[in-house]
């Protein structure tokens, strides 16, 4: 048994998953921890067996860590796949670098997550897996703040249907289940 493909997205009010300059800094310089209870980020964590990132993503995240060194933002620990076509500058060991095409990236991390869920992360990474049809689940954190620009929460057209909702602290973490056809691809969307 395999775990979900999911997509974790933090996204403001207005649509925006980090401000102008990839900034992720969610208001007075807060981080996720800082707006979601952490016994809720715990539990999200411990679904997750492994991570496929983008490269902007990962390096957005380097910036913050060498900012704000003493802070955890996210207690996952395990297998860590960067989806990537350039050697990581200084090399993290436990990092395993992919490239090529989405479908064998997603395959590779989801076998390491084994029973549980594979988390996607970084704009470009989830818009490829959408387009794929791989994706089962998108959890968003709803997060209390109208950034006014950067980067918007962009994915093909795709249904979703709601599985739960829950305010944590000052977030509201949201989670949703791609819906599929009988043949087992992603619905389409309709209207136009």
């Amino acid at each position: 048994m395999t775990g979900k493909v999911v997509v974790n997205r933090c996204v403001s009010i207005d649509g925006f998953i980090a401000g102008p300059g990839d900034s992720m800094d969610f208001g007075g310089g807060l981080a996720l921890s800082d707006l979601v209870d952490p016994q809720d980020l715990a539990e999200i964590a411990s679904a997750t067996g492994a991570m496929l990132v983008g490269r902007r993503t990962w390096e957005v995240g380097a910036r913050m860590a060498a900012e704000r060194p003493d802070s955890t933002d996210y207690p996952f620990e395990g297998p860590m796949f960067l989806l990537s076509h350039r050697p990581l500058d200084p090399p993290a060991p436990a990092v395993t670098i992919l490239e090529g095409d989405i479908r064998a990236a997603v395959a590779t991390a989801l076998a390491a997550a084994g029973d549980r869920d594979l988390e996607i992360l970084g704009a470009d990474v989830a818009r490829q897996c959408f387009e794929q049809g791989l994706v089962d689940e998108v959890l968003v954190y709803a997060l209390p703040i109208l950034l006014g620009g950067g980067t918007r929460f962009a994915a093909p057209r795709t249904v979703l249907e709601p599985v739960s909702s829950a305010r944590s602290d000052r977030t509201t973490i949201l989670r949703f289940r791609v819906a599929r056809t009988a043949a087992g691809r992603t619905a389409p969307a309709s209207g136009g």
